[in-house]
């Protein structure tokens, strides 16, 4: 799988999860890929819907030898702020 296959692959199904368990649907360009990388087994992203009811995160790893997909979703509980003086 290329690394644009798997991008579009990974941004189809956190779509679809979101129009699963959400009334307000979305489209694959609505999801934005915060980080990606390839490594020698398969790659991994971390993306994300920038709508401001929805505050989850999504890890999905692809391992090439298994043929899998595995997505978690992380939801944000906390937002702390500190401040460092320089």
């Amino acid at each position: 799988m290329t690394n644009n296959e798997f991008i579009e692959l990974v941004k189809t199904k956190v779509a679809m999860l979101h129009n699963f368990q959400s009334i307000e649907k979305i489209k694959t360009d609505d999801v934005l890929v915060v980080w990606y990388a390839k490594n020698y087994k398969g790659h991994k992203a971390l993306l994300e819907i920038p709508n401001e009811g929805d505050v989850r995160y999504f890890e999905v790893s692809y391992d090439e030898d298994e043929g899998c997909l595995y997505l978690d979703v992380y939801s944000m509980c906390d937002k702390l702020r500190h401040k460092i003086n320089e």
